[in-house]
């Protein structure tokens, strides 16, 4: 399973998205994950929503092996439905 991240810089739910799948990946629930900043590459919100296929209102905007899971509450929530976690984090 590979996470990938569309996030910016300063946002917390970025963050948090990010210490969530290094943490999967440290505990070998997941393969990897990556972190793409949308500023640095130069993707806009209308891009995330043509791949997506909805509005997008925030970021980050998450998805497990190429499938769009949402945001942070999205993300975790699947973690912790698909018990990737063995503890509460």
């Amino acid at each position: 399973m590979f996470v990938v991240i569309f996030g910016r810089p300063a946002c917390s739910f970025c963050n948090r998205a990010k210490a969530l799948a290094a943490r999967l990946e440290s505990t070998g629930s997941i393969e990897g994950y990556r972190y793409v900043d949308i500023h640095a590459e130069g993707i806009t919100k209308a891009d995330l929503e043509k791949t997506i296929g909805k509005p997008v209102h925030t970021v980050p905007q998450i998805f497990v092996d190429q499938t769009h899971v949402g945001g942070f509450t999205e993300f975790d929530r699947y973690v912790q439905d698909q018990a990737l976690l063995s503890v509460t984090h």
